[in-house]
């Protein structure tokens, strides 16, 4: 990791700290995150695979009544049964957050509350084994939205997991060890320089001091001449 960019100065280590705690926080929010994504995912994903081996039983069965109906029924009848139902769905699609992820959520909604209202014909000329196919399919229809809304929302969670993988591998290997290091750098550069500060107060401190000592001692060598000279004077 470079740190040839950083400036060693107080206020860049300052702002390195700050950015090293927001990193440090984030990273923990963000794991905490991504390990809840993961176990609604996980509930997703067992809903889905439970949901889908269900709805495809179902279409089994009610295709193997389809199937003994049209051998019961001559194809002009059953067309003729199946070409104006009576029954209408209406679909409502809103959104759910789960840790901000928008997951769709469908409600339905039929033109009329009678259940009877499903079959399309009467009963005289049609195969009990198409009421059963046309019962089957009506019972799977909660089923196939309920497993439309758990594949759409694994899809979602997924690629949201996917990204907040990411974002924590960056935060984890680059940008805090990177601020780190940096910090390091600059508490190094600083306290190289406070050094050098103190070796250069403490050599200018001993060189004012050896000039006080030749001071003293050229002015206690005039003083011995002059006590000399007046000695000398008085013989």
């Amino acid at each position: 990791m470079s740190t040839k960019h950083v400036n060693p100065t107080r206020m860049e280590l300052t702002r390195l700290k700050k950015k090293l705690a927001t990193a440090t926080r984030g990273h923990k929010l963000l794991k905490d995150k991504r390990d809840e994504l993961m176990r609604q995912f996980l509930e997703l994903v067992r809903e889905n695979k439970r949901l889908r081996e269900e709805v495809e039983a179902g279409i089994l069965e009610a295709n193997q009544n389809f199937v003994l109906a049209r051998a019961g029924m001559s194809q002009e009848a059953l067309n003729v049964a199946l070409m104006a139902p009576k029954q209408e769905v209406y679909l409502e699609a809103e959104t759910r957050n789960v840790m901000s992820v928008e997951i769709p959520v469908f409600h339905t909604t039929t033109r009329t509350s009678d259940p009877n209202d499903i079959y399309s014909y009467g009963f005289a000329f049609t195969s009990g084994d198409l009421d059963d196919a046309v019962k089957k399919l009506a019972d799977l229809l909660p089923d196939l939205l309920r497993l439309a809304e758990c594949e759409k929302s694994c899809q979602l969670m997924a690629a949201e997991i996917e990204k907040t993988r990411r974002r924590v591998n960056a935060l984890e290997h680059v940008v805090i060890p990177e601020t780190r290091q940096n910090i390091r750098y600059i508490t190094m550069k600083l306290d190289e320089n406070e050094r050098s500060s103190q070796t250069r107060l403490m050599k200018v401190k001993d060189m004012m001091l050896e000039s006080a000592h030749h001071y003293s001692e050229k002015a206690l060598e005039r003083e011995e001449e002059a006590l000399e000279e007046e000695q000398r004077e008085e013989h």
